[in-house]
């Protein structure tokens, strides 16, 4: 398999805030004469370094720009620089953070020529992932960009890679960890020392000369003291930092966090089923209730028990009514001969009640408390969910894949004498529950025959495998922690694994990848990184502590299908997050797992604004669809709050409300009339408020309501009349004449463009006296004592080169020459407009052609029925939907499911 990338609006972003704030900084090559060492006398090497930012760009103007992209980009502008230069990225685990960071590569050099990278990264697990993103980015970007960066992994016994780094002219990278410029040991302490077989030069002074452009990959678990320092000598133009979790935000420039992400569907919804164990003392009866279900009838539960066999003991799983007597049913063993018999079930709270008085609630657990009866429902509830998830993406072309994390490798695989080896327990667990759980679902899957052919064709030993540090004789072996603190390893035989395999896992045909359980130690969490994981199972040991985000971040990348392609919204539009959907089978209560997980969050997005007032508007600048852009004073901020408030948006304590969220989602937002035509901008602003309910995981077992659908209806005679109506494929076809397209162009542009010229604000004022420290706080011991406004006489700015056919074939689409025939039909006076203010200029020229675009596709698109159609099992693929009564599923009389 081949994966298929493709740019996205918010890595664009994030590479354009990097490059605009050198905006006037001259394209340019530089070049040098190498120190060559030891060598005979004369001879002479040409070394290529990043040229430094010109002596115009001020560090004033420098921090203007910084401040004009906080502002765009929703940010508290800072009031001084952190240095020369110190920008801050940062971006949510599993939407591309490396992605993005080589796009910016190659938006710097091409902006400015700048063509010496350094990628510091804290584990090999981030390096190993980092090295195998440019392998398989590297047609897509040498296809966009027409070059190749040139990219190696710093290793201190192959110097003439720093050689190629230092006189090479085209793009170069060198990936390097921290430990190796950083740490005490030998490897470490080469880069200073000058060396034989590097000509008796040291290796950071070769680098240096370079001038390098630093990225800091995770800079929360580079950056000490020391590194600090350390990272001086590399003697960087800047440095980048990018993370989901900063330490130090020195100048941020742009942030895509948690709760961004998760609204804009970047990555997978989280669900979480929770696993507790009942406090209950006055039995060690066995019981787990996995869940209750309603339908048209009376509600059922499924609970699991022991039973009794012929040669001993097995838990079974089975859907019970009121009346089921478990000491009956499990051919009668003596724990249950205490009146178990369900009394109740009561869908409203998800309980079982029991004769006894016993009563437990979905997910927990009761009787005699022992590890490995969690552990087992653990597995058991993984494969249940990973076998629900496989059969609905079946259709959908999509591998489905789940991650069990263990603390020893003897509890997967034990080794005896040479090359003989056994399962270990949770193996062994796996097998039994596997081959038990696939028996019971291929009973209810009557309509997917293609789905159980797939699975009998996959034998249980071949489906799960396991991914650890091997020693010299190929057996698995513990890994060996690199960070106590974190509980991470740098075992680089186990990430190559990982890594190597990654496609490989991805690919459905069972012959060639039969493998869809991974087991992995727990330590490598961070080296996982498989965007079609979809359940996640840490079978710890009660003692481990893990960070929630930790766990759930190896499976928050939107998944793949089988040709390559990222399923985002682009492909799925509002069905996303029913296909990307990462369950996360928990040790714990749901609410406790959910209640931490929020509270991490939480800390990672602690500088958003935690509720809606009229100072989170006061200041900001708005922008509107073109281009013009409007500060809001605190008038303005009133009113805009004001209004907010009568269209029931915000409640008593200043929180978004629901009716906020649904006029949202169905584009019904009102807001003051005063800020009518930047009603984007005021969203975009309410969207930074923190709201956690947002970032809540979905509790598995809330959706107790099964949809299946009606086999009697599907083949009634009335609805197959209606399939027969409704079943045919169509296709659509856009056939305008350009030149007519061209004419009502430059109609439009010649009436309506409209750029405004750049003027400049001059504004004075003084401090008389200070009567209070909030005076101070507030700005309002500045009097301002006059005020006027000039037209700026300006034309193009020779330093800056503007692609204006370029810029709008970018904004419209259309080809070179359509826009060159527009630009040549518009008047003189029109075109000189360009000279005033180019941006604008492009901006308003652009929305004026897409305007003309669409009414041109809305007057000629036809559609065209085809002789193919629908296959109505491909249509009900999701013929089984869960869901909770009164939530979004209601009781109907007529209906297909």
């Amino acid at each position: 398999m081949k994966i298929q990338y493709k740019d996205q609006s918010f890595q664009t972003d994030a590479a354009k805030a990097v490059v605009d704030v050198f905006e006037g900084q001259p394209y340019a090559t530089n070049s040098y004469i190498i120190d060559a060492g030891n060598v005979m006398q004369g001879l002479e090497f040409t070394g290529w370094n990043n040229n430094p930012v010109i002596q115009d760009l001020t560090d004033p103007k420098i921090l203007y720009k910084i401040n004009e992209i906080q502002r765009k980009n929703q940010l508290k502008p800072d009031d001084h620089l952190f240095g020369r230069y110190n920008l801050t990225i940062e971006m949510e685990t599993g939407v591309g953070k490396t992605f993005t960071y080589i796009k910016t590569m190659y938006e710097l050099n091409q902006a400015y020529g700048w063509c010496k990278f350094i990628i510091v990264v804290p584990p090999i697990a981030i390096r190993e992932g980092v090295y195998k993103t440019f392998q398989t980015t590297e047609e897509y970007f040498a296809l966009k960009y027409q070059k190749k960066i040139r990219f190696f992994i710093y290793n201190s016994t192959r110097l003439t890679d720093i050689e190629h780094f230092a006189s090479d002219s085209s793009i170069n990278v060198m990936i390097i960890n921290s430990q190796a410029f950083n740490a005490t040991g030998k490897d470490a302490r080469r880069i200073y020392m000058k060396l034989d077989e590097f000509r008796s030069r040291r290796p950071i002074d070769v680098i240096a000369k370079t001038n390098p452009i630093v990225i800091i990959d995770e800079p929360q678990s580079v950056e000490g003291e020391k590194t600090k320092l350390r990272l001086k000598e590399f003697n960087p133009l800047m440095t980048l930092r990018y993370s989901a979790t900063h330490r130090e935000n020195y100048n941020m420039i742009y942030r895509l966090d948690a709760m961004e992400a998760y609204n804009k569907r970047l990555v997978k919804k989280i669900r979480v089923t929770g696993i507790t164990q009942n406090g209950t003392s006055s039995t060690d009866s066995y019981i787990y209730l996995a869940g209750i279900n309603l339908s048209s009838g009376n509600p059922t539960a499924t609970i699991e028990f022991n039973f009794n066999t012929a040669t001993g003991t097995k838990k079974i799983t089975r859907t019970v009514n009121e009346g089921y007597n478990l000491y009956d049913n499990s051919n009668g063993r003596e724990e249950y001969k205490n009146n178990f018999i369900v009394t109740r079930i009561d869908g409203r709270d998800n309980s079982i009640e029991f004769m006894n008085g016993i009563k437990l609630f979905a997910g927990e657990v009761t009787g005699k408390e022992n590890e490995d009866n969690i552990r087992a429902i653990q597995i058991r509830e993984t494969i249940k969910a990973h076998l629900e998830r496989e059969r609905q993406l079946f259709y959908k072309g999509i591998k489905v894949l789940s991650l069990f994390f263990i603390d020893e490798v003897a509890n997967y695989r034990i080794y005896g004498k040479g090359s003989d080896y056994s399962n270990g327990k949770y193996a062994d667990m796996f097998e039994t529950i596997y081959d038990e759980v696939v028996e019971e679902t291929k009973k209810e899957l009557d309509l997917y025959p293609e789905y159980i052919a797939y699975l009998d064709s996959i034998e249980t030993k071949k489906t799960h495998a396991g991914y650890f540090s091997q020693d010299k004789k190929g057996n698995f072996t513990e890994s060996k922690l690199s960070d106590k603190k974190e509980k991470t390893s740098d075992d680089v035989d186990a990430y190559d694994l990982i890594m190597k395999d990654k496609e490989l896992l991805l690919d459905r045909d069972p012959k060639k990848s039969p493998v869809r359980f991974i087991f992995s130690h727990s330590a490598l969490r961070e080296g996982w990184d498989n965007p079609n994981v979809f359940q996640i199972c840490t079978l710890k040991q009660s003692g481990s502590d893990v960070r929630k985000r930790q766990e759930v971040g190896r499976g928050l990348r939107l998944c793949i299908n089988e040709n390559g392609e990222r399923m985002d919204e682009s492909l799925l539009g509002n069905d996303l997050h029913n296909i990307n959907c990462l369950t996360v089978i928990a040790s714990e209560s749901y609410e406790k797992f959910a209640k931490e997980l929020q509270t991490e969050f939480a800390e990672s997005i602690g500088d958003r604004p935690v509720k809606v007032t009229a100072e989170l508007f006061k200041g900001r600048e708005l922008i509107d669809k073109d281009g013009n852009k409007k500060v809001i004073d605190k008038e303005m901020a009133d009113a805009v709050f004001y209004d907010l408030v009568m269209n029931q948006y915000i409640d008593k304590k200043g929180l978004l409300t629901d009716k906020y969220y649904d006029d949202k989602a169905n584009g019904n937002v009102e807001v003051a009339e005063e800020v009518k035509d930047y009603a984007d901008s005021i969203i975009n602003i309410l969207d930074s408020v923190y709201n956690p309910s947002l970032l809540a995981p979905e509790d598995t077992r809330k959706n107790n309501v099964t949809l299946s659908l009606n086999n009697k209806q599907a083949a009634s005679k009335e609805f197959k009349e209606l399939w027969s109506r409704i079943n045919h494929k169509t296709v659509y076809a856009v056939d305008f004449d350009t030149d007519e397209l061209i004419k009502k162009c430059i109609v439009a542009i010649d009436t309506h463009l409209k750029v405004a010229k750049v003027t400049y604000t001059v504004k004075s004022g003084s401090m008389e006296e200070i009567q209070s420290k909030e005076k101070l706080a507030d700005g309002t011991s500045f009097v301002m004592d006059s005020h006027s406004t000039e037209n700026a006489q300006i034309s193009i700015n020779n330093s800056v080169k503007y692609d204006l056919i370029g810029k709008l074939v970018e904004e419209t689409n259309l080809t070179r020459k359509t826009i060159v025939g527009i630009l040549k039909g518009i008047l003189a006076s029109t075109f000189d407009q360009f000279k005033d203010n180019p941006e604008e200029f492009i901006i308003k020229a652009g929305n004026l052609i897409n305007e003309q675009k669409a009414t041109a596709v809305i007057e000629h698109i036809t559609y065209n029925v085809l002789d193919e159609t629908y296959d109505m099992k491909e249509i009900f693929a999701d013929a089984q939907i869960k869901g909770k009564l009164d939530v979004n599923a209601i009781k109907t009389k007529k209906q297909l499911v």
